[in-house]
Parts: C-alpha cells; sequence; structure tokens
C-alpha cells in the first residue's frame, strides 16, 4: 500500500455496484467523518458489471442502512483497470470479485492491494459479503452488519 499518498484511496467493489459496495462506502465514509479523517482517507465504490450504470444504491439497501443514521450518496459503475492504479487499496466482496478485478491486472503487479474486505472483519467469522439483492430483508441487515464490523477493522488499520 502507498501510506505516503494523501488522501489514501480506498475502492469497494462488488459485482453491480448497488449493494454491497455503496454500503461499504458508505459505511466506511461515515466511519471516517467521524474520526476526523476525511482529508487523509478517500473512497469510491465500482462494480464489475456495468449494468446498473449510473444508478443509485438499491432502495432496500438504502432503507437500511438509512435506519442506522447513514446518509446515503452514490452512483453505480464499473471498475476500469485504470481504477487499480488510482487506488491504494482495492476490497472486493467475494471471491468471484476478487478473481474479476484481479483479472483486470494479467501481469499481476497490483494483486498485492486488491483484498477481500472481509480480511478487516472481526466481530464475524465471514470471509465473504454476500449478496442480498434476491434474498429478504435479514440479508440486507446482514450485510450492514459485516460492512460496519469490517470497516471498523479497516480504520483501525489505517489510523
Amino acid at each position: 500500500m502507498n501510506a505516503t499518498r494523501k488522501p489514501f484511496r480506498v475502492l469497494f467493489v462488488c459485482m453491480g455496484n448497488i449493494c454491497r459496495s455503496p454500503a461499504a462506502e458508505i459505511v466506511f465514509r461515515h466511519q471516517v467523518t467521524q474520526a476526523g479523517l476525511s482529508d487523509a482517507i478517500a473512497t469510491d465504490s465500482a462494480g464489475t458489471i456495468g449494468f446498473h450504470a449510473g444508478k443509485g444504491p438499491d432502495p432496500r439497501m438504502a432503507a437500511t442502512l438509512k435506519e442506522r443514521g447513514y446518509t446515503i450518496f452514490g452512483a453505480s459503475r464499473q471498475i476500469t483497470a485504470a481504477d487499480l492504479d488510482a487506488f491504494d487499496l482495492v476490497l472486493v466482496m467475494d471471491q468471484e470479485n476478487l478473481r474479476n478485478v484481479r483479472a483486470l491486472d494479467p501481469a499481476g503487479t497490483r494483486h498485492d492491494k486488491i483484498r477481500l474486505f472481509m480480511e478487516y472483519g472481526k466481530r464475524h467469522a465471514a470471509t465473504e459479503v454476500p449478496d442480498p439483492y434476491y434474498g429478504g430483508q435479514a440479508g440486507f441487515e446482514h450485510v450492514a452488519d459485516l460492512v460496519e464490523d469490517a470497516s471498523r477493522g479497516l480504520l483501525r488499520s489505517l489510523s
């Protein structure tokens, strides 16, 4: 990681960039702001597919986060190979996204900065953030729990 660049840039990635990665960006940015580190850490999110490009977060994810006191923002976009240079850390939600993002770097020169987001989780045994899109409300609550946990761990590691 390039800890000398300011701000330190973190990109969260899921498949469509409407549920998990925007949730991670929203929660983590809130925690960064609360810690007074907005000048030191910048965030964004993207998806491995561009199907939802320009759309805001899924209404069910947005409602879940609003209930927890978060401000909802963002519009979906697809990750590009240039993002691997523009960001210091690229955090993916699951193994499929890990493979897809690493495929943008066939030489493997930036693989060390592409990691599973749940590596930073401490309270949950999960290694991935599951996609809640086709499930019920409990799935969105579970994702929010995982994202809050991993965000706290990430913030600790960067502070």
